[in-house]
């Protein structure tokens, strides 16, 4: 919407992992090379942490770019697993035949040994890498332990990066898991950008942006959103987008401390006293509801213009927001965005917003019905499905599919951005199926009896362990790709080559290209969506490629007020 305004091409502070937009500050280089030094340490454990939006994905995606080609490479989203679970997972990664019903630790570390010594006489090296590792339990962290003893006389099999929260530190300086720590051959804790980062920060994402001319934030504001940002970079994103979006809503291509903190109020006051929320009306609010007030009008006469209910809907909500604005000039911006944004958005995503009316759940005072749940998935797919029928056979014949994670984590379910349906395991009471249909940092949406139910994600978290199961559109020639690739190369190439700066090879040709050759497409865009850039063509990469190239699937609702 304001990147026009400010001479960009595009919006330079999203949130979504852009390899266009990598910053490597001083930090984040050092602790690239506590990573890479750990894979020459011989085995061990190589450890990251930082705080939330530090960063520490960006290190890892450059981490996994660099790996040597002799490395096999298994990544753990989801650490909330049992001991079973985790081998399971880390079999399941390093494609690591396991025997039919196996249930010991014994079936998974025996074969697991088998392949990690095989491996090691081919000159291939084997990591483990685990995300969001503050969440594993200590008998899981034992287990890794010994998997570390996995080895020749001359090294260990097995390298193992932990990356996680700065809470995984006092995990391991507990003094049952001493053994533990003593392995730890590289350790680097990621902190925050500095003042004069943040600055360069900020200057290289409206650079990559478009941006030719001076930068649009005054210094006194570039300090103050180093303050308000602590120098998170996901902070700061937040921060810089909705300070571009008030200063073009105030018609301001400067944008001030004034700008900042009314951006700061929006985007980081949720926790605080409203009596330190209200403000005196200044110039810059009341240019702000004036502003509201025209384009909600301007979005009402598009809407009675328009005959689809959907959209007009929108645009009445945004224009009902914008009136009430002009009580509350702190929410003026808002009430811009609304009125704005409603009028530009197609019917799938202006059916989108999370609903206010949703009240808060207590998992333990709930029964959960399987049924209900997958009547709930399928009805945010426009799938018919009658009673006592098979789910995934009904899909199946729509040109759907099912696809099931054991080792999943909301981190994928935001990846992916679809309505899921979560295996919960209570104390006391057998799995049940649950419809997750919105999700927010700190809450998540559940349809409950035909009604959207709140949860906190600490409550979801003590009875999800990572299982869930969702719906994803399959490509042509998906199924046949055994007997003839060509459809799915073919229809894999052009939608690659839709993606900037990601011109996949052959797409304008006659025939489709070959698999070796769309291997490094596949990994670039892997990487750029932060998947490990493998470069197989598995259900979460294709699901992805239907998101970039618009194929029709429902997304999740924000879980916001």
């Amino acid at each position: 919407m304001y990147a026009p305004f400010f001479g960009l091409k595009q919006a330079p502070f999203s949130i979504a992992p852009d390899p266009h937009y990598l910053f490597m500050s001083e930090r984040h280089r050092e602790a690239l090379a506590h990573l890479l030094y750990g894979l020459d340490g011989g085995g061990g454990f190589v450890l990251l942490t930082g705080e939330i939006g530090a960063g520490k994905t960006t290190v890892c995606r450059c981490f996994l770019e660099q790996i040597p080609a002799n490395c096999n490479v298994a990544y753990i989203f989801n650490p909330k697993l049992t001991v079973p679970e985790l081998l399971q997972a880390i079999c399941d990664e390093f494609h690591v035949p396991v025997p039919a019903g196996a249930l010991t630790v014994k079936d998974y570390v025996d074969p697991l040994n088998a392949f990690l010594l095989a491996q090691h006489a081919a000159g291939r090296n084997n990591v483990l890498i685990i995300d969001e590792a503050q969440n594993l339990s200590a008998d899981v962290l034992e287990q890794l332990r010994l998997l570390t003893n996995l080895e020749t006389t001359e090294r260990k099999l097995l390298q193992v990066v932990l990356i996680g929260q700065p809470e995984l530190r006092g995990m391991l300086a507990r003094p049952e898991l001493e053994q533990l720590a003593q392995r730890v051959i590289a350790r680097f804790h990621l902190g925050a950008l500095s003042e004069a980062e943040t600055a360069q920060y900020i200057r290289h994402r409206l650079t990559v942006a478009g941006l030719t001319g001076a930068l649009p934030f005054d210094r006194a504001a570039l300090r103050l959103i180093h303050q308000l940002t602590r120098g998170v970079p996901r902070r700061i994103n937040l921060l810089c987008d909705r300070a571009l979006l008030g200063g073009y809503a105030g018609g301001q291509a400067l944008i001030t401390p004034a700008i900042v903190r009314q951006a700061a109020a929006e985007v980081f006051d949720a926790q605080r006293p409203a009596a330190r929320r209200r403000r005196r009306p200044d110039p810059i609010g009341i240019s702000l509801v004036v502003l509201a007030a025209a384009m909600a009008g301007a979005g009402l006469t598009w809407a009675l213009q328009r005959p689809s209910p959907g959209r007009g809907g929108a645009a009445g909500a945004a224009v009902a927001t914008a009136a009430s604005a002009a009580s509350s000039p702190a929410s003026a911006a808002s009430a811009v965005t609304l009125a704005a944004s409603a009028a530009s958005q197609p019917a799938s995503a202006a059916g989108r917003a999370g609903p206010p009316e949703a009240q808060p759940l207590q998992l333990a005072d709930w029964t959960p019905r399987d049924d209900d749940a997958w009547a709930a998935l399928a009805k945010a797919w426009g799938l018919p499905l009658p009673a006592q029928a098979d789910p995934c056979a009904v899909a199946a014949q729509r040109g759907l599919q099912c696809y099931r994670s054991t080792s999943g984590s909301l981190s994928v379910i935001r990846l992916i951005d679809r309505p899921v349906l979560l295996t919960l395991r209570r104390p006391g009471q057998p799995p049940a199926l649950a419809a997750l249909v919105g999700l927010d940092g700190q809450q998540a949406t559940l349809w409950v009896d035909g009604a959207p139910r709140r949860v906190e994600l600490q409550e979801l978290a003590g009875a999800w362990r990572g299982e869930f199961a969702t719906f994803w559109r399959v490509p042509p020639g998906y199924a046949s790709r055994a007997d003839n690739s060509g459809p799915l190369r073919g229809w894999l190439a052009a939608q690659l080559a839709r993606v900037p700066g990601l011109a996949a090879p052959g797409a304008a040709a006659s025939a489709p290209p070959s698999w070796p050759e769309l291997s490094r497409q596949v990994q670039a865009f892997q990487a750029s969506q932060g998947l490990q850039p493998d470069g197989r063509v598995g259900p979460i990469t294709l699901m992805l490629v239907n998101r970039v190239a618009g194929v029709a699937e429902p997304k999740l609702d924000p879980t916001t007020d």
